[in-house]
């Protein structure tokens, strides 16, 4: 249960990372309200998790899934480049988040 409550809080990372640029410097309220409720939907999971979960462990899946999903929203969403450089970024953050997966015991 602790996993899913990871992930899931990966995902709020993704929607606030995204609802945050769409606030515009938090001066739209719907989007600025949005990223404070996932915010702390997020933070509240990730917390959750770590009751269970290595520190270290919770928080670069986290952050690794905020960083991947943002990215993606970036370039499917924002229009954003897709170069070689910021795709083989992507890959070996996503490679680093199933090595730590691999290595951790729960």
């Amino acid at each position: 249960m602790a996993w899913l409550s990871l992930v899931v809080a990966g995902l709020f990372e993704i929607l606030w990372a995204f609802t945050m640029k769409q606030s515009e410097g938090f001066t739209r309220p719907w989007p600025s309200i949005i990223t404070l409720v996932a915010m702390l939907v997020s933070f509240g999971l990730l917390s959750w998790s770590m009751r269970v979960l290595p520190l270290g462990t919770a928080y670069t899946i986290w952050t690794g899934i905020g960083a991947v999903g943002a990215f993606l929203v970036g370039i499917a969403v924002l229009g954003e480049a897709a170069t070689p450089l910021r795709i083989l970024a992507a890959v070996l953050i996503v490679s680093g988040l199933v090595l730590m997966k691999l290595s951790s015991t729960d």
